[in-house]
């Protein structure tokens, strides 16, 4: 019988930990795996024994036998924003109720940073993969070779619609139509949208429900008054000084997101425009700076973190029924939380 102290110092192994208390290593992977054939007093014996050595499971190595890791990979063009880290806690809340680990990778809105990412996961043998696609994403190929090669594949808010799995999404066209709603309400009447990369589902989605709103109301949609705007600060003041630059700039914007609605307040308040007397203003996605600007920002809440648990829970349900489980398209509802931005006295 080997003792502790001439186990080998590098990583332990449960043939390490049989050596030491003279039993077989079938044995110890049963009594670490709570098998009902082996004594309560060897499982104590085996378990006291891996803490001292300081055993670590090879989950790789267990992931190969079993078959399952236990991760869930997910993929987010940013862990860094207030709504896709709300979307991650969302997650990973639902994921550890079922003893389900997440492993998160930052595509950055860069198809090549997806694409690595994606080979990054499949490596690590993650049960599935979350995705919310990047912008402008090339990667229709590379998910569908992951679905291909038998990995569970799902994606959240940002989708591509030409593949067959389960989508959770937010009701995108109502948002923006909510939104061009309220500001017509106020009496705006030139509203002047900032819209996001047309490629993508929720900001396709967003300009339609803008374009129903205004036909619903009898209001022209006027070109000049769509502009192509990133989810950017910068670019957001850049874009509102070319909307003040035309003959007749308009009276509201309707942003596509809060960032690029937060650039626009601020070059409205360096040009000495009311917020919202002359220009009111609308954003997506509910950021945590928009209840402190001032004036406080009218928004869309989208609920990520809910969207988060519900694509957490769909997901571990198809991991456990396998192809018996039917493929899912869950829309969830958002909500508008109206603020001083465009709330007109």
């Amino acid at each position: 019988m080997q003792t502790i102290a001439q186990v080998p110092k590098n990583r332990t192994t449960i043939q390490d930990i049989a050596q030491v208390i003279n039993v077989t290593s079938s044995t110890v992977s049963r009594a670490l795996n709570d098998h009902p054939s082996i004594s309560d007093a060897t499982k104590k014996l085996v378990v006291e024994t891996a803490a001292r050595l300081n055993y670590r499971p090879n989950r790789i190595a267990a992931a190969l036998r079993s078959g399952r890791s236990m991760n869930i990979g997910v993929i987010l063009p940013f862990a860094d924003r207030a709504f896709f880290g709300s979307i991650i806690r969302g997650i990973e809340d639902e994921a550890a109720k079922k003893g389900y680990g997440v492993i998160v990778c930052q595509a950055y809105d860069d198809p090549k940073k997806e694409k690595r990412a994606l080979e990054t996961l499949l490596r690590s043998q993650v049960d599935g993969i979350i995705s919310s696609v990047a912008q402008n994403s090339t990667n229709v190929k590379n998910y569908k070779k992951v679905r291909e090669e038998g990995i569970p594949l799902l994606f959240i808010d940002r989708v591509i619609e030409q593949i067959n799995v389960s989508k959770i999404v937010i009701d995108d066209f109502n948002g923006g139509y909510m939104a061009t709603e309220h500001l017509i309400e106020q009496g705006c009447k030139r509203i002047a949208h900032f819209a996001g990369d047309q490629t993508l589902n929720v900001y396709r989605e967003r300009y339609r429900g803008y374009c129903q709103a205004l036909k619903d109301h009898s209001l022209q949609l006027r070109k000049e008054y769509v502009i192509a705007c990133h989810s950017d600060t910068d670019l957001g003041r850049k874009k509102t000084a070319e909307l003040l630059a035309l003959a007749h700039p308009p009276d509201a914007i309707f942003s596509s997101s809060d960032f690029a609605a937060l650039g626009a307040m601020q070059m409205l308040k360096s040009r000495g425009i009311s917020i919202p007397n002359d220009v009111a203003i609308v954003g997506f996605a509910n950021e945590p700076f928009t209840s402190i600007v001032d004036p406080g920002l009218t928004t869309v809440n989208q609920h990520s973190r809910e969207l988060g648990k519900m694509a957490a829970k769909t997901f571990i349900e198809e991991l456990t029924a396998g192809k018996k489980k039917p493929i899912r398209q869950v829309v969830l509802q958002p909500d508008l939380i109206v603020r001083a931005s465009s709330l007109r006295v």
